[in-house]
């Protein structure tokens, strides 16, 4: 159809590992005698699925597979997967950064690209000679960029360094005007990465708000990498979810996000030892997780404005004490959308721990659960002098009950926000 802006046919990308380039002379060579004779390119027969948490039996590994999907004109399509799972490979395919291995792409119109902190920047240059430096990439005149150049410092809110050059910028001052640069100078597509997630939350909020103006009034095509799954309800008409490089779903955005979140679900269902998605040197390890009231007995759920022990059972193989001094055990509590809601650790409250032969636990008591009626999923990490010892994402459920929270016969649905308030009214 006249309509769609972006054709992908089939994209795959392959790497050969612990190598720069191509790889070898004899590949290449390879490659190229199988071209002129007209046959498949041999290392194409080769290589492993992209999963991260399996140790690598070949040389060669498909950072994407077969990758097929179309956006429209002034469709925010969003690009959601776990880290590895080939986002951003996709996009610097899109963005004629790389090449891929087979397949085709077809782009209508400019694009203008933030993948990374400082993309198309020259670090010598000032902000606002790297302004003409990017209109100049995307074919416009130097007439046109003056006249977009006020509005773009505005909106990066640098006015003071604009004659600053770039690398004295922090990455927050490089992204706002790297921001401001791709979505005003009028590019038919905009491709944002993560990246977006150096910006504090107002820049955050504005990003998305000019993302939805651009789309919605300029009828420009949005393509929106995020792990905030808040961002891409809020901004995303359609989502690809990527795993392992492959697509593993498209479709409507909240049917992707239920999709993707499912994997951190299913993650629950795996005995605790045998996960593989841990971060940490593993010197101390935890192998067990318990939820409990405050006498002992094992609960599947608390109320809302109830009380439980959340107990972490480890194990280690490690003799030297030392290693295990001054270690910071802590949660995170995130909510359906993958969003953070409560952080705690021992140091918050000023307490570290040293590894003792005669214990196995670590245990967060909870006095009072202010989250509203849902279900979320909690993360633990294992500190110990700066170094993670243990830590898992989506470790177990939290399944937070209605209740008569405030006594009075009301019980407050999720839909009044995520946590409740110990609060009263007066009227003096």
């Amino acid at each position: 159809m006249s309509n769609i802006v972006i054709k992908a046919t089939d994209i795959s990308k392959q790497y050969r590992l612990g190598v720069v380039g191509s790889g070898s002379l004899k590949d290449d060579i390879g490659r190229f005698f199988a071209k002129i004779r007209g046959k498949e390119d041999p290392t194409l027969k080769i290589g492993q699925t992209n999963d991260r948490t399996q140790k690598a039996d070949s040389e060669y590994v498909w950072a994407l597979q077969n990758i097929n999907f179309e956006v429209r004109q002034g469709e925010i399509l969003g690009v959601i997967g776990k880290n590895g799972a080939g986002k951003s490979t996709l996009l610097k395919i899109l963005s004629k950064i790389t090449a891929p291995t087979t397949g085709s792409i077809k782009v209508k119109g400019r694009i203008a690209s933030l993948l990374e902190v400082g993309t198309g920047f020259h670090a010598e240059l000032t902000g606002r000679e790297n302004v003409y430096l990017n209109g100049a990439i995307l074919g416009m005149q130097r007439h046109e960029v003056t006249r977009k150049l006020d509005e773009i410092i505005d909106f990066a809110g640098i006015a003071r360094y604009i004659d600053t050059p770039v690398k004295r910028y922090s990455s927050g001052m490089t992204v706002r005007l790297g921001f401001a640069v791709a979505a005003h100078l009028e590019p038919e597509i905009l491709v944002v990465d993560e990246v977006l997630a150096v910006g504090d939350a107002e820049f955050q909020k504005k990003a998305i708000g000019k993302m939805q103006d651009v789309s919605r009034d300029g009828g420009r095509t949005v393509l929106f990498v995020s792990h905030n799954m808040a961002s891409i309800q809020n901004l995303c008409t359609r989502c690809v979810v990527l795993e392992n490089g492959q697509t593993t779903f498209e479709g409507k955005t909240e049917q992707a996000i239920d999709y993707y979140l499912q994997g951190g679900k299913a993650l629950q269902e795996i005995p605790l030892n045998e996960r593989t998605d841990r971060v940490g040197n593993g010197w101390l390890k935890v192998n067990k997780i318990e939820l409990t009231d405050t006498l002992g007995k094992l609960i599947s759920a608390v109320q809302a404005g109830g009380s439980c022990i959340i107990n972490f059972y480890y194990e280690t193989t490690i003799e030297d004490e030392q290693l295990l001094k001054d270690i910071v055990p802590g949660i995170q509590i995130k909510n359906g959308y993958d969003t953070g809601v409560s952080l705690h650790h021992s140091r918050l409250i000023g307490k570290k721990f040293s590894f003792d032969k005669t214990k196995n636990r670590f245990s967060i008591h909870i006095n009072r659960i202010m989250l509203v009626p849902s279900i979320y999923s909690v993360t633990y990490s294992l500190v110990a002098q700066g170094t993670y010892l243990d830590g898992l994402a989506n470790a177990i459920s939290l399944e937070v009950l209605d209740n008569d929270f405030y006594g009075y016969g009301e019980v407050p649905p999720d839909s009044h926000g995520l946590v409740l308030l110990e609060a009263d009214w007066t009227n003096n």
